[in-house]
């Protein structure tokens, strides 16, 4: 599987729909920022600035200061890939916060998201 599209892919482009996929859910802008957040260990402004200077999904990941460790635990199929089993880091990654993105839509609450 050619992964470059993704790598490519802008994440300020991306951003607006995670944020349209809650809404349409009841959920809000601020709880797809704290789920950004928590994956990636960027700040609230930080997160503000990389969406300003619409970086790709290769520089938001790999400048991101901490993945969380509880990353481990997101677990499930996404796009029909099974999270655990994909090989490529980065498009990993973005399967995670798809997921997670996903779970937000479905109506879990911030602490199982959140791997609390």
């Amino acid at each position: 599987m050619d992964n470059t599209r993704i790598y490519r892919m802008s994440f300020a482009g991306v951003y607006p729909l995670y944020i349209q996929k809650a809404e349409r859910k009841g959920r809000t802008k601020e709880e797809v920022d704290e789920i950004i957040c928590w994956l990636t260990g960027y700040s609230p402004a930080s997160l503000q600035q990389l969406i300003e200077n619409k970086v790709d999904f290769e520089h938001f990941f790999k400048q991101a200061p901490d993945l969380n460790p509880n990353v481990s635990k997101i677990k499930g199929v996404i796009c029909g890939y099974r999270i655990e089993d994909i090989e490529d880091p980065l498009v990993q990654k973005v399967r995670y916060l798809d997921k997670l993105i996903d779970e937000l839509a479905k109506g879990k609450s911030m602490e199982k998201i959140l791997r609390k």
